[in-house]
C-alpha cells in the first residue's frame, strides 16, 4: 500500500510538471519505485518514459530509460524485448562515451545470454564490463563484475574456481565497505559450496547474505532470490519443512510483485521438494508449471534438469510412457545446449583477460623504447626529405584540401537535407495521427471508431520508418527487427494490451530499402491489428510472433503467427474487409504470395520476390 501511495503522489507531481527535465526525473523515480513492487506496473511507466524521452529529444536520457525498460522485460522473462532495449541502451552509452553506462548494460546483456544458455557470450560481456569498470576505478562496479564472473564459473560447474572468485570478492567488498555487493558475493560463495557438496557451509553463506539483505532493506524482488537460495541449502540438508517455508514465502512474494523469473524458479523448487517428500501429484503440478514457463520464455538455463525431474515424477506415478518422453526431452535439450567445451573455453577467456593486461603493460614499455630509438634515427632523414618535399607538397595539398572540403561539405549538406526531409515527413505523419486520434474521440459509432484507430495505426507504421531513417546511420535502409518491435509496442499501447499480449520477433538483423520496408510494415500492421482485435476474445492472454528473413538472394519470407482462437471455416470475416484487401494489394505490389493456416491459432506466410515485377 505504501508503494502505491508513493507512486500516486509522484504521478500527481508528474501530471502538474511543465519542465521536461523534471518530468523525466520524476518518471525515473516512479519506475524505480514501481520496480520494487510490481514489474508489470513499472513496465507501463517505462514505456511512457522511453516515448517521452524520444519525443522531447533528450538524447542523454534515452539510454538510461532503455536500460531500465530492458531490465523490467528481463525480469518478466521477455528476453527478445529485453535484448532490444539493452542494445539500444548500449549504443546510446557508447555514443556518449559513458563507460559506466556501457558496463552496467553489458552486465544485463550477459544475464540474457545466461538465460539462453550462451555462457561464452555471457562471460565475454562480463569481462568487457570488468575492463570498463577498472578503467574508471569504480570499486562497486569491479565488485559487481567479479560477482558475475564467479556466477559464470558456477554455471560451468567449476565450483572451486567459482568459490575462490567469490571469497576474493568478499575480501574486496569488506575492504571497500561495499555491503550491497557483499550480499551477492556471499550468495555466490553459497552456490559454489552447494556445487561442491558442502551444504552446511552453503547454508551459512546464504543465511549471512539473507540477514545482511534484510538489514540493508533490500526490496521484495531481491528477497525472493535470497530466500530461494537459503531454501536450496536447507533442502540439501534434509530440513524440508524449513525449506518449504522459504519457498512458500518466495511464491507469495513473486505473485505479489509479478516477478516471473522468481515464480518459475520457486515452482521448480516446490516441485523438487514435494518429489523428495513423496507428494508426487503436488510435485507434478509445480514441475509442469515450471517447464511451461521455461518453454514459453525460451529459458534454457535449467530446462534440462526440470525435464529430468518431470520424468522422475512420472516414473514414480507409474506413467512410464510420459517418463520416457520427458527423459528424451532432457537428453535432446542437454545435447543442444552443450555448445562449448566449458572448462577449456572459460579458462581460456579468463587466462586471455589476465594475460592481455600483463602483455599490454609490457608491450607499451617496448613500444615506447622502440619509438624513442626510431625517432632518433629517422628525425635526421625526415628533416632532410621534408625540406625537399615541402614546397612541392604544399601546393598540391592545398588544392586537394579545398576539393575534399567542398565534397565533404556537399555530402554533409545532402545528408542533413535528407535527414531533415525524413524528420519532417515523420512529424507531418505524427500530426495526421494526432488529428485522427482527436477526431476518433468525438465518434460514438464503434465500427467508425475502429476504422479511425486502424487508420491511425497505418499512419504510425509509416511514421516509424521515417523516424528510423533520420535517426539511423544508413539513410536509405531500415533495420526491420528494430522496426517491428517499435511497431508492436505502439499497437499494443493503442489497444492497451501490453500486459496481456506478448509480441516476439524471432529474426536476425535485416536491412531493407524504404520501398520494400513500407509495404511490409503496413502488412504487419494490419495482421497485428487483426490479431489483437479478434484472436484473443474475452481479454485472454496470448502471444504473436513475427519473423522476416532472406531465404534466397531474391526472396523475402515473412510470417506472422498467433496462438489465438483461429478462424471457423465458413464463417464470414469480421470487420469491413478493407484490411485484408490492403494486404492483398501490398502483397501484389511486392510480387508476393500469401498462404494462411488457421489449424492452431492463425499463421500467415508470405514469399516476396525482391526483383519486383514491372
Amino acid at each position: 500500500m505504501a508503494q502505491h501511495s508513493a507512486i500516486d503522489s509522484l504521478e500527481l507531481l508528474l501530471n502538474n510538471e511543465k519542465n521536461n527535465s523534471k518530468s523525466l526525473a520524476l518518471l525515473e523515480e516512479i519506475i524505480a519505485t514501481a520496480s520494487n513492487s510490481d514489474f508489470k506496473s513499472a513496465l507501463v511507466y517505462a514505456r511512457k518514459a522511453v516515448k517521452f524521452a524520444n519525443k522531447s529529444e533528450f538524447i542523454n536520457w534515452q539510454p538510461k530509460f532503455h536500460e531500465m525498460k530492458g531490465r523490467i522485460h528481463a525480469n518478466l522473462l521477455e528476453l527478445d524485448s529485453a535484448s532490444y532495449h539493452f542494445d539500444k541502451a548500449l549504443n546510446g552509452y557508447t555514443s556518449s562515451q559513458d563507460k559506466k553506462g556501457q558496463a552496467t548494460t553489458l552486465f544485463k546483456i550477459g544475464w540474457v545470454y545466461k538465460k539462453r544458455g550462451l555462457l561464452e557470450n555471457a562471460m565475454q560481456c562480463d569481462l568487457k564490463a570488468l575492463n570498463l569498470m577498472e578503467s574508471i576505478n569504480d570499486k562497486a562496479g569491479i565488485a559487481g563484475a567479479n560477482t558475475r564472473i564467479s556466477e559464470d564459473l558456477y554455471r560451468q560447474e567449476r565450483y572451486q574456481e567459482a568459490l575462490d572468485y567469490a571469497l576474493k570478492n568478499i575480501t574486496f567488498c569488506k575492504k571497500h565497505k561495499l555491503n550491497e555487493e557483499l550480499v551477492y558475493s556471499l550468495t555466490n560463495a553459497g552456490s559454489a559450496a552447494i556445487g561442491m557438496g558442502n551444504y552446511k557451509e552453503s547454508y551459512n553463506y546464504f543465511n549471512k547474505a539473507l540477514t545482511l539483505a534484510k538489514a540493508l532493506n533490500f526490496n521484495p524482488i531481491s528477497m525472493c532470490d535470497f530466500l530461494n537460495n537459503r531454501g536450496n541449502a536447507l533442502k540439501r540438508l534434509g530440513r524440508y519443512s524449513e525449506a518449504l517455508m522459504d519457498y512458500e514465502h518466495v511464491l507469495k512474494l513473486s505473485q505479489q510483485t509479478n516477478y516471473r523469473n522468481a515464480y518459475a524458479t520457486v515452482t521448480a523448487n516446490l516441485g523438487e521438494i514435494n518429489l523428495l517428500t513423496g507428494n508426487y501429484q503436488e510435485a507434478l503440478k509445480y514441475q509442469l508449471q515450471t517447464v511451461k514457463f521455461q518453454e514459453e520464455d525460451n529459458d534454457l538455463s535449467n530446462l534440462t534438469e526440470n525435464y529430468g525431474h518431470v520424468s522422475t515424477i512420472y516414473e514414480k506415478l507409474g506413467n512410464y510412457p510420459l517418463a520416457l518422453e520427458y527423459q528424451k526431452k532432457a537428453r535432446i535439450m542437454r545435447d543442444s545446449t552443450a555448445k562449448i567445451e566449458s572448462d577449456k573455453t572459460m579458462s581460456s577467456l579468463l587466462a586471455k583477460y589476465d594475460s592481455e593486461k600483463k602483455e599490454n603493460t609490457i608491450a607499451a614499455q617496448k613500444t615506447q623504447l622502440a619509438q624513442q630509438r626510431l625517432v632518433q634515427w629517422l628525425s635526421i632523414g625526415v628533416a632532410s626529405l621534408l625540406l625537399g618535399f615541402l614546397l612541392f607538397g604544399y601546393k598540391s595539398y592545398s588544392i586537394r584540401t579545398k576539393t575534399n572540403k567542398l565534397l565533404e561539405a556537399k555530402n554533409k549538406q545532402n545528408e542533413l537535407l535528407l535527414k531533415e526531409i525524413h524528420h519532417r515527413v515523420k512529424n507531418n505523419l505524427e500530426l495526421v495521427k494526432s488529428l485522427i486520434s482527436l477526431q476518433s474521440e468525438q465518434i460514438e459509432d464503434a465500427v467508425t471508431k475502429d476504422a479511425m484507430i486502424a487508420s491511425q495505426n497505418r499512419v504510425q507504421s509509416m511514421g516509424i520508418i521515417h523516424q528510423k531513417l533520420y535517426q539511423g546511420k544508413n539513410l536509405g535502409h531500415v533495420e526491420m527487427k528494430d522496426y517491428f518491435l517499435n511497431l508492436g509496442e505502439g499497437i499494443l499501447d493503442t489497444f492497451n494490451l501490453e500486459n496481456k499480449i506478448k509480441i516476439e520477433c524471432a529474426m536476425e538483423h535485416l536491412e531493407l530499402d524504404i520501398d520494400t520496408a513500407i509495404p511490409i510494415g503496413l502488412i504487419v500492421n494490419e495482421l497485428l491489428t487483426n490479431a489483437l482485435k479478434y484472436a484473443f476474445p474475452e481479454n485472454k492472454s496470448g502471444h504473436i510472433s513475427i519473423s522476416l528473413s532472406k531465404t534466397s538472394p531474391e526472396t523475402l519470407t515473412l510470417q506472422v503467427a498467433d496462438n489465438g482462437i483461429g478462424k471457423t471455416k465458413g464463417l464470414a470475416p469480421k470487420g469491413t474487409g478493407f484490411g485484408l484487401q490492403l494486404i492483398k494489394l501490398l502483397t501484389q505490389q511486392l510480387n508476393g504470395e500469401m498462404t494462411e493456416d488457421t489449424a492452431n491459432g492463425t499463421s500467415v506466410l508470405f514469399h516476396f520476390k525482391l526483383n519486383k515485377a514491372a
